[in-house]
């Protein structure tokens, strides 16, 4: 088979129902919400298939539950015959990372969801409800948008937290100080800037106790080398060596995720075609808006790995 990746979504993508008629149709990824159910004592599979949106939405539950359907549907499609463990390489936006990892055999699922449920819990306590925020800036490059970033911050904190795109940069820290850089970046050209409905104020450092929290968990579990590559957020590198993983999962809780340099390292592999693996689609729109030579597509239910798996 031709080079390809796979790639896996972060917080936001969610939605109810994810998942579930992959779980009612095939055995294997059944098996991966009940195994996941079982590391964290938590019906999660309830809270996704019948439970309350906004209890999905969960900082705690969101980020377990988006690598359960994204490590499912990779299941699902390995089992059915696509080359996953066989990609030039791996990458995953922010807590897909983890999705990543768990995929290439670096850490086990139930590990992978205990520590997601830590680092949710950790993310969501580090800030108080209503002091941060984030907002996406589209139509402004990354450097203007740091600039500007800077300048907005004062005596407060605003910093890039996510390079989706060339031209969709999201910064994070105190509200005040994103409040004011979302002005700012209108001013200076932005076509729309999108205050983005989050909990906390991801990847800056106003989440400092979350990294802390999160070095301690690292430390306790088990981590092994990664089988397939997996690009790092951080520093959009192959990282495989157990201990450089838990450096850079650190690293990414207040570290920038460098999606678009992440997406031109793949496209410099000669990969052409890629795969969004769980829920929604967008990378898929970040992948189109940064290498047009990669061809992405996005599968999360049966008929989208049926198509798949007929077209090869």
């Amino acid at each position: 088979m031709k080079k390809h990746a796979v790639l896996f979504p972060g917080q936001g993508s969610q939605s109810a129902g994810m998942g579930m008629a992959l779980a009612q149709e095939f055995e294997v990824a059944r098996n991966v919400f009940e195994e996941v159910d079982d590391a964290l004592q938590d019906n999660l599979s309830w809270k996704i298939w019948h439970g309350e949106p906004d209890e999905l939405n969960l900082t705690q539950n969101a980020q377990p539950a988006l690598m359960a359907t994204s490590v499912a549907v990779a299941r699902v499609l390995e089992r059915e015959g696509y080359p996953v463990r066989k990609a030039t390489c791996l990458a995953g936006h922010s807590l897909g990372e983890y999705s990543a990892l768990c995929v290439a055999g670096a850490m086990s699922l139930a590990d992978t969801a205990r520590l997601l449920r830590i680092r949710g819990k950790a993310m969501q306590a580090a800030v108080p409800v209503g002091e941060g925020a984030m907002a996406a800036i589209l139509g402004l490059r990354l450097d203007a948008v740091a600039r500007i970033a800077a300048n907005a911050s004062q005596d407060q904190v605003c910093s890039v937290a996510n390079v989706n795109t060339p031209i969709q940069i999201v910064v994070s820290g105190h509200r005040e100080a994103v409040s004011r850089a979302s002005e700012q970046s209108l001013a200076a050209g932005a076509k729309r800037v999108v205050s983005l409905k989050v909990s906390a104020p991801f990847h800056c450092r106003l989440m400092q106790p979350a990294a802390d929290e999160m070095k301690a968990a690292l430390a306790d579990t088990t981590i092994g080398r990664a089988q397939v590559p997996v690009i790092a957020n951080v520093n959009a590198q192959p990282v495989e060596n157990p201990q450089e993983i838990r450096d850079l999962l650190v690293r990414q809780v207040t570290g920038t995720v460098r999606w678009t340099a992440t997406l031109e390292l793949i496209s410099s592999m000669g990969v052409r075609t890629a795969l969004e693996a769980g829920a929604g689609s967008v990378l898929s729109g970040t992948v189109r808006g940064t290498v047009r030579s990669i061809r992405c597509r996005s599968v999360g239910s049966p008929e989208q790995i049926r198509r798949i798996i007929g077209n090869g």
